[in-house]
């Protein structure tokens, strides 16, 4: 088990969530709901599940663009995106 990738990649999504859609909504249901219980297991799956689906298909992503390409890539998508909130156009 590579200890350092783990660790890195829990301190990259922590950091990169905190604050999100996800977690304001999660706060909202919780508001609205009073259970915590049944909203953290519901959240923790459908987060599970969509990070089981990253990572699976970046698997096979790579397989066909190399990984520095898609890095590039997704860096450029990162700067578009901020462009168009930046103008108010997303």
């Amino acid at each position: 088990m590579d200890w350092k990738l783990l660790l890195s990649t829990f301190a990259l999504l922590f950091l990169a969530e905190l604050g999100d859609k996800t977690q304001l909504a999660v706060i909202g249901m919780t508001c609205e709901h009073r259970q915590w219980l049944p909203i953290f297991l519901g959240a923790t799956a459908a987060l599970t599940l969509v990070t089981l689906i990253g990572v699976l298909f970046g698997q096979g992503l790579t397989r066909l663009i190399p990984a520095d390409l898609l890095r590039k890539g997704a860096a450029i998508a990162f700067v578009f995106a901020g462009v168009l909130v930046w103008f108010d156009l997303l």
